[in-house]
């Protein structure tokens, strides 16, 4: 499966009577997005009213509380579209061609969904923990109506952002990108015809989906309600995985996080070089042993069907999923796969606590994404897109978080992305 990726890098973003990209820029006619996102029932039924604001790097803005973030994209050839299941029909997505908007996301923002959202600074010290810092922001701030509950608004909001995103993403639909770049993996026996001498290596990617706001969605299928199974790694760069959940902030996995997975983006830097990357393998996290053990045994048993020498697994969440990331390793470890984690870690205010809920002594190479605990103290900034109300409730806040001068004092937890567990951050150990 091949696909090809056109970079069309967004250097400014201003509202404007005009929807276009051109010399980039994108110029956005705010209420002809705002008509189209409001087309879908569900929208119209659980978003009051929505309004959309630019966030730049180095500006004194702070987004709070944060939703998604989703990086817009078009299919300009070959099968599919964007967001398939849920957007776009059910096609398989991950060959011809795609265009993406570099540079750029939409951030869904505004009155709380669930209490696990966060904070994305544009400058200060709590940019240095976001990747969003560095990315030019179209944010959709949201209000419920007042009836609505928590599962129906997050659905709704989920729906917004990804049709806004989709909007934006057909504007580069016939601009030239600036750069292009292919991807592409082979069958089982091609590849073990054409890279006969190279290990075998495969990335099981655990998906967050232990409910109550807490999802993950597969060409829009609710990731709770799956087996482990393949999945081609450009169909992940493709937009097959959504985002659908609110847990921690700073480990969340984003939209934007699974369509530039950079677990997928190392592999495929070493492909036909180190290694032969050979597929993806999705596991999901549901809360019920039974359901740990189902979908364990059938990721390490698919790694030993298809024959792999390693795999890198990656976690989403804490505590819980911590037992599915053991449970993982383990087996896979068992049947001679070597092994490699990527994490976060809960150790304490002060590091010395248990970084993780589970522990085996198979679990010898792992990789960390840093402590969520630790303390961190943002300055007050010049303007707040979305509200402050709900600082001291998010967690890693507490009450008093948000301080009489401005300032927010919470753990890392509180910013989005910080310690993301496929690596997608600035911050690890040694």
């Amino acid at each position: 499966m091949k696909l090809e990726l056109g970079f069309i890098q967004i250097r400014d973003i201003q509202f404007s009577k005009e929807c276009k990209v051109e010399n980039g820029t994108l110029s956005v006619n705010a209420d002809e997005v705002m008509d189209f996102i409001f087309k879908d029932d569900d929208v119209k039924a659980c978003i009051k009213s929505a309004r959309f604001d630019i966030a730049r790097p180095g500006e004194s803005v702070r987004i709070t509380p944060v939703k998604d973030v989703i990086e817009p994209r078009v299919k300009v050839e070959g099968p599919g579209g964007e967001f398939p299941g849920v957007i776009a029909k059910v096609d398989t997505v991950g060959s011809g061609k795609t265009h993406v908007l570099k540079g750029m996301a939409i951030v869904t923002a505004g009155k709380i969904v669930g209490f696990q959202e966060g904070i994305i600074d544009m400058t200060g010290p709590g940019a240095d923990y976001t990747p969003f810092s560095k990315l030019l922001n179209l944010v959709l701030v949201c209000e419920p109506m007042e009836s609505v509950h928590q599962h129906e608004y997050e659905h709704a909001v989920r729906m917004a952002g990804l049709r806004a995103a989709t909007f934006v993403g057909e504007l580069g639909r016939d601009v030239t990108p600036d750069e292009t770049r292919e991807f592409e993996t082979y069958g089982v026996k091609e590849g073990m015809e054409k890279l006969p001498d190279l290990p075998r290596v495969g990335y099981v990617h655990m998906l967050q989906s232990q409910g109550l706001l807490h999802d993950t969605y597969v060409y829009g299928v609710d990731a709770k309600k799956i087996i482990s199974t393949l999945l081609n790694p450009t169909e992940t760069m493709d937009g097959a995985i959504i985002s659908g959940n609110c847990v921690s902030a700073c480990d969340k996995n984003t939209t934007y996080h699974h369509q530039n997975n950079p677990v997928v983006a190392d592999l495929f830097e070493q492909h036909g070089k180190t290694i032969n990357y050979v597929c993806n393998i999705i596991t999901n996290e549901n809360v019920y042993l039974a359901d740990k053990q189902r979908s364990s045994d059938w990721a390490s048993k698919l790694t030993r069907l298809l024959d792999l020498d390693g795999v890198v697994v990656s976690e989403e969440g804490f505590g819980n999923p911590d037992t599915d990331l053991i449970m993982n390793c383990k087996k896979t470890e068992q049947k001679g796969i070597r092994t490699v984690l990527i994490t976060d870690e809960y150790a304490g205010q002060d590091g010395k606590s248990q970084s993780l809920a589970d522990a085996d002594a198979l679990a010898d190479a792992v990789v960390t994404g840093g402590n969520a605990n630790q303390v961190v103290i943002l300055p007050k900034l010049d303007k707040v897109i979305g509200m402050l109300d709900y600082v001291d409730k998010i967690a890693g806040g507490h009450v008093g978080s948000l301080r009489p001068d401005g300032y927010i004092e919470a753990e890392l937890q509180v910013i989005t992305g910080a310690t993301n567990e496929m690596g997608f951050n600035r911050l690890s150990a040694r």
